[in-house]
């Protein structure tokens, strides 16, 4: 197994309260494999990949429980240079916001070669080839020529394919992607997920794709975890999620996807709101806006009840639920 989560809990303390991010989380990648983790925003995802990574802002964030054990080893026990050392050559993140992440003073080239002068101790020549390289391997065009230019002169398509080197330089095992094709036009999406595609079978690294559009994993992903309130409330191969989810929460978000086959229909929408984390309601979270809530959903918290052979629902009435109750 490439990565293991077991039962990770993140929290942030505020002048307001404790907001627990992270309640309990279990997932694993393996090499070459896909999981897309799926869930709106303020579900926990990016702090997640950020525990992950080991890019937590400290404090307010901290990890008060659970494993990450990376090829075996727990980076929770790592000091920070070791740490540093799995970041970049073992486990790379590409971040949603390109024209952020990028340093807009230094040229693309030069944020490129940077990874291979430092962890490789190449010269900068040999590290600025190195960048022109992998600038034509994610199809920048003219990469000799635009290795000099910065990051405000590449669109936002070219920007994240920049990022995506970034991320290759180093050739790691594991890549977190945070929603890399936020504010991009569709057909852009298509080809950064594309590209993504073709590069993890390449190398055979495992992906973690986080991501609030089910559109953009139905493609790509081999699984998909789905979150909700700081947990995860469904896992399931992705077909047989897609064909009958076992979770409200999951149908709901499907059900809130345009289809063409439904034209001229009302837009089906998830009512209310995500809970504040750090006032979650007893029981199962999601139950002050599931179609399906009876009296125990509001007293007690469901396990994730083994679904089938790979797939698991936190719902006390996943039977149901997968033989598709009406909204």
């Amino acid at each position: 197994m490439l990565l293991d989560v077991r039962d990770l809990h993140v929290e942030f303390r505020t002048r307001d309260g404790v907001a627990h991010a992270v309640n309990g989380v279990n997932f694993a990648v393996d090499a070459g494999e896909t999981l897309a983790v799926l869930g709106e925003s303020g579900s926990g995802k990016s702090v997640t990949a950020q525990a992950v990574m080991g890019i937590l802002d400290v404090p307010p964030g901290r990890i008060t429980a659970g494993r990450i054990l990376f090829r075996g080893q727990d980076l929770l026990k790592l000091r920070e240079q070791e740490r540093r050392r799995v970041r970049g050559a073992g486990i790379a993140m590409i971040f949603q916001d390109a024209l952020s992440a990028l340093n807009p003073v230094l040229s693309v080239g030069d944020q490129l070669g940077e990874m291979f002068v430092v962890h490789r101790g190449m010269s900068r020549k040999d590290a600025r080839a190195r960048a022109v390289d992998l600038m034509d391997r994610v199809r920048i065009p003219a990469a000799a020529q635009r290795v000099r230019d910065y990051p405000h002169q590449f669109s936002g398509g070219m920007r994240q394919r920049i990022m995506i080197a970034m991320a290759l330089s180093l050739e790691p095992a594991l890549i977190i992607a945070d929603e890399p094709t936020t504010a991009l036009d569709v057909t852009v999406q298509a080809q950064v997920m594309e590209l993504l595609a073709e590069l993890q079978r390449e190398y055979r690294m495992g992906l973690i794709l986080i991501t609030h559009d089910l559109g953009v994993v139905a493609d790509v992903a081999d699984r998909i975890a789905v979150m909700y309130a700081g947990k995860i409330v469904e896992s399931a191969p992705v077909r047989d999620l897609y064909k009958a989810p076992a979770h409200p929460y999951t149908r709901g978000l499907l059900d809130s996807v345009p289809r063409l086959d439904r034209k001229g229909q009302e837009l089906y929408a998830i009512k209310g709101l995500p809970p504040n984390l750090m006032r979650v309601p007893p029981g199962c979270s999601f139950h002050p806006r599931c179609p399906m809530a009876q009296d125990v959903c509001r007293t007690d918290e469901p396990p994730l009840y083994p679904v089938s052979d790979g797939r698991g629902s936190a719902c006390h009435f996943w039977r149901e639920c997968l033989h598709g109750p009406d909204h």
